[in-house]
Formats: C-alpha cells, structure tokens, sequence
C-alpha cells in the first residue's frame, strides 16, 4: 500500500520554530554558513532546547498516543541536511517523533508545502511565511522571542485566534481602515445575516475541528476567538463560525482593549494574529505568530 499523508492534520515546521536554535542561528546571519554547519555538527549528540511551538507540536502528537496517526509534523527547512541530523537526533531527545523532513540549504521550503497537503506552516522567517500565505496555506511567523506555553493543562492543546484576517477574510477590517469604527459597525451591521469570507486559517480551524471530532478522549482541544471587535459587530463573527458548523470554546470581544493579558489567563500554546502591536504584545505573556495577510500588511 502506498505511504500518504491523507487525513492526517499535517504541521509542516522550521527547525527555528520547533527548537531554540537561536544562538546558531545568529552565525548563519553573520554570513558564515560554515560555521554554521561546523557548529551544529559540532552539537550533534547535544539536543536542542525546546522553542516557542514546542508545546504545541507536542500536543498535537499526542493525539496519536493510541497507535492511530492522525497528525504529522514535518520538518520544512532552510537547513542543511547535515544540520537536520541535529533536528532528528533533538526530536528523539525529547520524545517528539519526527519521521520526514525536507531540508533546502538556505533556499526558499514553502512549494513543498503543496505536495504535503499541510494545515499549518510555522517558520520564524518571514518572508517563507507570505509566500506560504500567498499560495494559500494557513502560516505565520513564529516570534522566537515569545513566552514559552505554561504547563498547566497537560490534556489540551489550547490554540487562540484573532478574526478579521486570520479565521474571516480582511473583508470588514479593510472598511474599517478606509471609514474607521462607525464605518465598521454599520458595515457589519448590515451584513449581520451574511457569513464572512473564509480566512486563511479556516482550513487549520476545520483540520482541528475535525481532528476533535476523531480523537481518543485522552486529548482535547480547546479553541478561542480573541478579537478586538465588539457588540454589536460581535455577532456576524458568531453567526460566521455558526455556518461553518465549527463551534469554539471561549470567544473575547476586546472592543480594542489590550489581547495579552485575556490571553495570559487563556493560556494557549499558540496565538495566532495579523497585527504586529497585537503580536508583540501578546508575546509578552504567550507563544504567539504574526500571520502576515490582509490589508493591514499591506
């Protein structure tokens, strides 16, 4: 029988994203690849430190705890093979069963993102990310310098996202940069019965939807829209993710006040927005991605 990746949830991810290799990585920027190489073959038997989607990956793998392989993670890689030995042999140290890898020496990995059928791509290079965006992939850029994910809920992969250009379209956020907040609310007012336009993490939504729907119970996950919308723009989000048929756990309307401390109490493995003040800030308190879409990364 052939080997696929059908039906699996697949999270294509740069070793940067998985693993600190930020000290090594700082030699690779100054030029000097060989040292580079040098260096990480040098700490072969040494296993990297976890990064900043470490918790999430880990979680998501335990949903094949129990022999069925409904989620992948595939190492997708500006680095050398000789540097992904190191990748492989840290995977193995800290019990992460990473089993493909595909690694480019500094050229651009998101086409092979295509052949994957990926849900997710996390990179901490940016420019991977909008092309990964661009070909329609659910990505964002990993902000290494994020707060580690806490250890509180050891059975529940805890995933936060924004709305307007993550989950929906920018449709309504482009009204609001072109006629500002009482253009928004009358926009969505008007539009109350009219689903949003998917957005470029819908599939991700849909592939972790999907994934509860099929898992053993030993697992959950637990989702929340964390948005700076606020009543009465509160419901064409609702009645969006109500057409979808996907249901998410917690849903905070901010009416723009600040995200990171919601999301502290939250306490997700991974946050996902397309606004960097809102990134940045939620960095503070936890793992979060910049997805680098809509009009606002323009």
């Amino acid at each position: 029988m052939a080997v696929s990746v059908a039906d699996k949830l697949v999270v294509a991810i740069s070793s940067r994203a998985l693993f600190d290799f930020e000290e090594e990585n700082r030699i690779f920027e100054s030029g000097d690849p060989q040292a580079y190489m040098a260096l990480q073959l040098q700490r072969l038997d040494q296993p990297a430190k976890p990064g900043i989607a470490f918790s999430l990956v880990k979680k998501l793998l335990a949903f094949n705890a129990d022999g069925v392989q409904r989620v992948e993670v595939v190492i997708l890689s500006r680095n050398d093979p000789v540097s992904g030995m190191r990748i492989f042999r840290s995977g193995q140290a800290h019990h992460i069963k990473l089993e493909r890898g595909v690694f480019t020496q500094g050229r651009t990995p998101f086409r092979y993102l295509r052949p994957l059928d990926a849900k997710l791509f996390l990179s901490a290079n940016p420019d991977d990310v909008r092309e990964a965006l661009a070909a329609g992939f659910p990505a964002a850029r990993v902000v290494t310098e994020s707060v580690q994910a806490g250890s509180s809920h050891p059975d529940e992969v805890r995933i936060a996202f924004d709305g307007d250009a993550v989950l929906f379209s920018d449709q309504a956020e482009r009204v609001f940069q072109d006629g500002g907040l009482d253009a928004f609310q009358r926009h969505e007012q008007d539009k109350v019965l009219q689903p949003l336009p998917d957005g470029p993490f819908k599939p991700f939504l849909v592939a972790l939807h999907r994934l509860q729907a099929a898992s053993n119970p030993a697992m959950r996950i637990r989702t929340a829209l964390v948005t700076a919308r606020s009543a009465p723009a509160h419901e064409r989000a609702i009645r969006t993710l109500m057409a979808w048929d996907i249901r998410v756990d917690e849903a905070m309307f901010l009416g723009g006040l600040p995200k990171g401390e919601f999301l502290r109490e939250f306490e997700p493995d991974f946050f996902f927005d397309d606004q960097v003040r809102h990134v940045d800030h939620a960095a503070r308190h936890v793992p979060a991605g910049h997805v680098a879409g809509g009009v606002t990364n323009l």
